[in-house]
């Protein structure tokens, strides 16, 4: 059985693969192999295979049945439903997620709109509760996200909750509740009236989040700096309602009822104590698990703890390996899209690797020896795949497990949950234990934070490709397998390979050049054999949320690189150097060049002048623009830099007008020609003359926007006088990020990374 559920979810994953989804009518198939299935026979693993392949077809088929229909994009649609999750809030902005049950607007018809959306609402916002029925006015558009190496699948993450379409709120005077929904969304009531009551319990209390998060799994409260110490010190695992804490809490109840039974001669008599104990627990592990929302490892956890106290009641004996897979077949059958998760793999594997590591394989050390080597086993077994889920992992997170579990398993949490329950019957009682879990947590906040600041508590790696994590995996297994295993060293040979295999870079006197997809904004890299420079570093949208962290850092762990050489931010606006702050305080940069220093760290800042050159590897670089004597101000100061090699130049202009592009004109001439253009200014029509047309006359121009922008850019005046001039046009929003390798073969076709590492889920404009 073991092998056949390991080939159901091998089966699942290969779909996951796919660029293009297959047929849907072959999933039909299911109904003739499922017969066949339970039948054991030579290559029933392979038949296993195709079922868990034809599920997983039939439910992303169900998935994307109903999409946003292209036409509405962009339209006012009056649309009735409930709120389906509990808002967050953040300033002047509510974010949910939307069941759609009718369509008000007249001639749009039901079926060209998906069933669950997720809208924002800014600034004049009722309050709003999940569970309420509304008529909302919104504008909608097809799943659209940032696509580029090494950063995060926003589309695939929305496919994977059920979302076909984002859009937000039209602030029009039609909106207003209508009702509320039906018992479907009563646990999600319960939760956020929690909520509610903790922040009365808790107005100003510094890990208010936390709480939340370990009592009822929201966890988007969590301060940025209080996440980077988790992440830091390897303990983001505690604030999410994890196995641990489900296993903890149903032990507990487990015991507690079993004592309590136990002290009923009558009751005893007539069901033994330990039976009654393993309903309770049980019951507890559904309860948390239902205030987690269900998440993966909740799922999992409460699957093994059924399992187990089943098996209890019963009087049958289940090795705890039998309890770990039913449990991943029961979470697979019921969402195949759960290997989408990161959570899904990191849950199984540590629980995977516990049993192989601890599971009666060592001599008895202790108690405290044994809890000591979990975190060390776990920091081990799990390295290579935070490494490659996230391209970094965390070298001080044995010690600070060791301390942090007892101390919020044990105490904190039992704390959180009691008072929690108590704030709904004796609120006083409750609040009083809220505040002394946040005591507790503000008790162990310096000692994360010590350990955090501690030197290389955090590594940063990027594997070559995902395959490498195969060879890491064997050499984990070999080196974590039972005393008595033969060459054990050689576990490390394979997990060294996988970490020593060097990244791809240009030779010398070459260049690579990507353009970043960060929406309207422009960031982009320049790579040469030993050297790295980065032209502008996006947009920020919020204090917690700019391009330099979510862009360009993962693209720059990505690749490898140990620091920037140079920055150059062309000029001052927002979406030129919104990232730069992100990016400063996360990455070592050389030298930074500006036209905007008073927005940048002046100890850093050097400012950008016509005729600044040097040249690394072979590769030369120049700035054309700003001059000194004609001291422009905004856009037209922008930064202007030229690249070249033997093979090709490349031109990036920044924000510049026409202006700008006339004195380029005057100074440089021919040499403005480039093979690679930059489109100055997004593709505005206040830019791109045509005699600066004509002066670079590039094979590609590239137009750094954004997916359906405001400002409707590339401008279509601008785009035909490109055109024009025979010139292949390529932007950010249809393409992703876009690659061009200048090689001494020659430049090469520009790629766009949503093309490359497209799925059947990603968008295609």
């Amino acid at each position: 059985m073991r092998t056949r559920i390991v080939a159901f979810l091998l089966g699942i994953l290969l779909l996951q693969q796919f660029p293009h989804l297959p047929d849907g009518r072959w999933g039909w198939l299911l109904l003739l192999l499922l017969p066949l299935s339970v039948v054991s026979f030579r290559f029933v693993a392979v038949l296993w295979f195709v079922n868990g392949f034809l599920w997983a077809l039939m439910h992303a088929h169900l998935l994307l049945g109903s999409p946003l229909a292209t036409a509405l994009e962009g339209e006012d649609l009056l649309l009735s439903g409930v709120i389906a999750t509990i808002p967050e809030q953040r300033d002047r902005l509510w974010r949910f997620e939307f069941e759609v049950e009718q369509v008000l607007t007249p001639g749009v018809g039901r079926s060209q709109l998906p069933q669950r959306i997720r809208l924002n609402w800014y600034n004049r916002v009722p309050p709003l509760a999940v569970g309420e029925r509304w008529q909302l006015l919104v504008r909608l558009k097809q799943p659209h996200g940032f696509m580029n190496p090494g950063g995060f699948d926003y589309e695939g993450w929305l496919y994977r909750h059920g979302i076909r379409a984002t859009g937000y709120v039209r602030d029009q005077g039609e909106n207003h509740k209508t009702g509320e929904a039906g018992l479907g969304y009563q646990v999600d009531r319960w939760r956020a009236l929690i909520s509610a009551k903790i922040d009365e319990a808790l107005p100003d209390a510094p890990f208010r989040g936390i709480i939340k998060a370990l009592a009822i799994g929201k966890q988007d409260e969590i301060s940025q700096p209080q996440w980077t110490t988790f992440l830091k010190t390897g303990t983001n695992h505690l604030v999410a309602i994890s196995g641990l804490h489900v296993s903890m809490v149903s032990g507990l109840a487990f015991f507690l009822w079993r004592w309590l039974w136990g002290c009923s001669a009558w009751l005893t008599l007539r069901w033994p104590a330990q039976k009654a104990g393993a309903v309770a627990a049980i019951m507890a592990a559904l309860v948390y698990a239902a205030l987690a929302g269900f998440s993966i490892p909740t799922q999992r956890t409460l699957i093994m703890v059924v399992v187990f106290m089943v098996a209890l009641i019963l009087q049958r004996y289940r090795r705890p390996s039998d309890g770990l897979l039913l449990a991943l077949l029961l979470v697979l059958l019921f969402d195949p899209l759960a290997v989408m998760d990161a959570g899904f793999w990191l849950s199984f594997g540590a629980v995977a690797f516990i049993f192989f590591g601890m599971g009666g394989r060592l001599a008895s050390r202790g108690v405290w020896w044994k809890w000591g080597r979990i975190h060390l086993l776990m920091a081990v077994a799990l390295a290579p795949a935070t490494l490659l889920l996230f391209q970094k992992a965390s070298l001080i997170s044995p010690l600070a497990n060791f301390v942090a579990v007892p101390w919020v398993s044990l105490l904190v949490v039992p704390l959180v949950l009691l008072g929690s329950l108590l704030l709904l019957l004796i609120p006083a009682v409750g609040a009083w234990l809220l505040v002394l879990a946040n005591g507790c947590l503000a008790l162990l906040w310096p000692l994360l934070n010590g350990f955090a600041e501690l030197p290389m508590a955090q590594i940063y790696h990027a594997f070559v490709g995902g395959w490498v994590v195969i060879p890491a995996t064997i050499g984990v297994v070999w080196l974590l397998a039972p005393k008595g295993w033969p060459a054990r060293w050689l576990g490390g040979v394979w997990l060294a390979t996988a970490f020593l295999l060097p990244q791809t870079r240009p030779a010398a006197g070459e260049f690579w050049f990507t353009l970043l997809d960060v929406g309207q904004g422009l960031a982009a890299v320049v790579e040469t054999e030993h050297h790295l420079l980065i032209f502008d570093t996006g947009p920020r949208f919020s204090d917690t949320f700019d391009t330099g962290e979510v862009v360009l850092l993962p693209y720059l762990l990505q690749r490898g690189v140990a620091q920037v050489d140079t920055l150059v931010v062309s000029h001052g606006d927002n979406d030129h150097i919104g990232g730069a702050e992100s990016l400063l305080a996360s990455f070592p940069v050389k030298q930074l060049l500006t036209s905007a220093a008073e927005k940048l760290p002046q100890q850093l800042s050097e400012p950008c002048r016509s005729g600044q050159q040097w040249r690394w590897d072979g590769v030369d670089f120049l700035m054309l623009n700003p001059t000194n004597e004609l001291q422009r101000k905004g856009n037209n100061n922008s930064c202007v830099l030229k690249v070249s090699a033997a093979t090709g130049s490349l031109l990036l202009t920044g924000d510049i007008e026409k202006g700008a592009e006339r004195a380029l004109l005057s100074r440089h001439g021919s040499g403005l020609r480039a093979d690679l253009l930059v489109v100055p200014h997004h593709g505005s029509k206040t830019s791109s003359t045509e005699a600066f047309i004509t002066a670079v006359s590039p094979r590609w121009a590239l137009f750094p926007v954004g997916y359906r922008n405001r400002f409707n850019f590339p401008r279509p005046e601008v785009v035909e006088r490109y055109q024009a001039h025979n010139i292949e046009l390529l932007d950010s929003a249809q393409m992703g990020a876009i690659s061009v390798r200048f090689e001494g073969k020659g430049i090469s076709i520009p790629e766009g990374y949503r093309e490359t590492a497209q799925h059947y889920w990603t968008h295609r404009p």
